[in-house]
């Protein structure tokens, strides 16, 4: 029987996710004034491919209830290459400036309910103390 359902490696597959996010838009800071240097992006999807193979169940308590499935699907584009500077560089600062707020703010989220996990399994071996 695994501890929490899944759910920590989950977040542990949420945290490697943003790590790598981290990576590639601290490169393209860095490389913010190199001649033809294109932007990196990980992209979420290839990330979590594999994170849950058999998919997300959840428990039904009427016939009439939905299926929960994760069929519903969202394209995104990225058109931060469309710009370019002279030097062919395309790297846009104010959008990895953003790009690295939000990461931080996923990480800490993610870091946060990884801590919840812990402390509630903390506090059933201590016997609720």
């Amino acid at each position: 029987m695994e501890i929490y359902g899944g759910a920590i490696n989950l977040l542990e597959k949420g945290l490697n996710y943003s790590s790598a996010k981290g990576k590639a838009i601290s490169q393209n800071i860095a490389n913010v004034d190199t001649p033809n240097y294109k932007t990196k992006n990980v992209n979420f999807k290839e990330v979590f491919s594999n994170a849950n193979s058999k998919g997300l169940e959840a428990y039904k308590t009427d016939s009439k209830h939905l299926d929960f499935t994760h069929s519903t699907t969202s394209k995104t584009f990225d058109i931060s290459n469309l710009r370019y500077r002279q030097d062919r560089n395309g790297v846009d600062m104010d959008k990895q400036q953003a790009d690295l707020a939000a990461n931080q703010i996923y990480n800490s989220a993610l870091i946060e309910r990884l801590n919840g996990k812990f402390n509630s399994l903390q506090s059933v071996i201590k016997g609720g103390r």
